[in-house]
């Protein structure tokens, strides 16, 4: 486990207190006992956390001032306190108990690399029976495929459960309410761990029963988590979103908005594409045939005034397939789902990753 905190304390409780917030927020830390052994490691570790009776020790071996350094003291704030911040250059000061949750937070955050964000694609439908749940699963399992860690998150709690779809109804592994009530940083890692998977793809959906409702506060956290641990999150969007749905159109970098190839699918199409234009960024239409009436994407892209990312044609297979749980094999030979998913999966840039050597 690599270290993303030096602790730099002569005081064996907050060094012991800070070992046990390092736990909680499953990452590595050091505790040095002095400056000279903080000089050695001073610039490596993400964050730095000084015990108060080490800070001016700290300050006076003239150590540079860099980001990432706390005060960590059991004294509310004085006056004596905030000076022994300013001498060692410290960004936040942290007041044991109070802030631990604070500090397990910034210390998983630390764990992480920064620049590790992957894409968010929420999948929505101008009407309800369009497919647009069956068009997420394909399009997070076609992802999965090509070796990019993908979650699928079920946004709609009275869709029926999309992990049914691919079988994973009595797969171990947390649900919606494990985390309705979260607040604070999520680990990437541990939500990774937490969830039921098929390979590179993990799944978010709900337990049997009456929903429970998820704050604000519990989704945020989570699309963090998701965007910081997986290469692509595919949220599947209800047509009335609630607040998983809104918070997951105004974090995604594209929505997909699924119409059927009908007069009225196209007129409901525009009222939602009004709708979500208030709430995401980038917004794309799919076309699902048949055209009973001969109206062609193109003129439904046109009317919505959408750019038109694909045409999802009908394939008689799939309700059997859904019926017996097996999405995943359907994906596995070409198909309409199929090729679709794989044409956007390559628009949105998602390479595969290089394969890991097994030892011999």
């Amino acid at each position: 486990m690599t270290n993303a905190a030096m602790i730099v304390t002569s005081d064996p409780v907050i060094g012991d207190d800070l070992l046990r917030l390092a736990a909680a927020a499953d990452t590595g830390a050091e505790i040095v006992r002095d400056a000279g052994e903080a000089r050695a490691g001073w610039h490596w570790p993400p964050l730095v956390l000084v015990g108060a009776e080490s800070a001016e020790e700290i300050a006076a071996a003239g150590l540079p001032r860099r980001q990432g350094v706390v005060l960590v003291t059991r004294e509310e704030g004085t006056d004596d306190i905030y000076r022994k911040a300013l001498q060692i250059g410290a960004q936040d000061l942290a007041v044991l108990p109070d802030d631990e949750s604070w500090l397990i937070d910034a210390m998983a955050a630390a764990s992480e690399p920064v620049e590790a964000w992957g894409t968010t694609v929420c999948v929505c439908s101008s009407r309800g029976g369009t497919g647009a749940s069956v068009f997420a699963a394909g399009l997070a399992l076609s992802a999965a495929r090509v070796g990019a860690r993908t979650l699928l998150v079920d946004g709609d709690p009275l869709g029926g459960g999309l992990e049914i779809a691919l079988g994973l109804e009595d797969h171990e592994g947390a649900r919606w309410p494990d985390f309705a009530d979260r607040r604070g940083r999520l680990s990437a890692a541990t939500l990774r761990e937490a969830l039921p998977n098929l390979g590179d793809l993990s799944v978010l959906s709900w337990r049997r029963g009456a929903p429970v409702p998820v704050t604000e506060d519990a989704m945020r956290s989570l699309l963090d988590a998701a965007s910081r641990g997986f290469d692509l999150v595919v949220v599947d969007v209800p047509r009335h979103p609630g607040e998983i749905g809104r918070c997951a159109l105004r974090a995604a970098d594209v929505t997909y908005l699924l119409v059927p190839a009908e007069v009225r699918a196209a007129v409901a199409g525009d009222v939602t594409a009004t709708t979500l234009r208030r709430e995401t960024a980038e917004l794309r239409l799919i076309v699902r045939k048949p055209a009973p009436g001969g109206l062609t994407p193109e003129v439904i892209a046109e009317a919505i005034g959408l750019p038109l990312a694909g045409v999802l044609d009908c394939d008689r297979r799939l309700p059997a397939i859904l019926e017996d749980g097996d999405l995943a094999q359907a994906l596995r030979r070409r198909g309409p789902l199929a090729d679709l998913c794989g044409q956007l999966v390559s628009d949105l840039g998602l390479q595969p990753r290089e394969p890991v050597a097994e030892a011999a």
